[in-house]
């Protein structure tokens, strides 16, 4: 029923990827910003500090400040990325690829928002949303709540900021790893 005939002629597609991170002006990172770093409405009085400017891409749970170390919600990077004419020529499609992400990001190009990720390959066609000129890249990644439980568990902690009526964590649990890691590529896909 599902079987391809033997006379019927075989299509095959082929793929060209050019990563255009030297189109971008230079490697897409280190210069995005967390802006605000835990945005969101239920994102305030969790101990993070209202916004972090990241040189490099690297985990949360690596940060020498106690509020973005034990953090645990949403993170908001942001980048403004000027799009050549030429990026779009034949039929071009252009792919973000972010690399590692812990664990889930919500990708948003000019106000349009094309969804979320939560497994890898973190990878998305933007094609629908860039244009040529200046393009705002928003991506919101949200971790899990164990590095807040342990910061909880913290001997110098003065707030508490989680309940569980389990404690499957203690102070000295090693943390995750949390954010947007990378790294993150631009490509174009053309296929011939």
């Amino acid at each position: 029923m599902f079987e391809r005939s033997e006379s019927a002629p075989r299509r095959r597609r082929r793929e060209t990827v050019t990563n255009r991170e030297a189109a971008a002006g230079g490697p897409l990172v280190p210069s995005w910003h967390g802006l605000p770093f835990g945005g969101g409405p239920i994102q305030p009085g969790r101990g993070a500090p209202a916004s972090v400017t990241l040189n490099t891409l690297t985990s949360w749970s690596d940060s020498p400040d106690k509020g973005v170390k034990y953090f645990s919600g949403t993170g908001t990077y942001t980048k403004t990325i000027q799009a050549s004419a030429d990026w779009f020529k034949n039929r071009a499609r252009l792919w973000i690829d972010l690399g590692e992400v812990k664990n889930l990001a919500e990708v948003t190009v000019n106000g349009k928002s094309l969804g979320v990720l939560w497994h890898a390959p973190y990878r998305m066609d933007l094609t629908s949303a860039l244009k040529p000129g200046a393009n705002q890249v928003t991506i919101k990644v949200i971790n899990a709540w164990v590095n807040r439980l342990i910061g909880d568990q913290q001997p110098d902690a003065t707030t508490k900021y989680t309940f569980a009526d389990v404690k499957p964590y203690k102070a000295n649990s090693p943390l995750l790893p949390s954010g947007l890691l990378g790294p993150v590529k631009l490509e174009r896909v053309t296929t011939q």
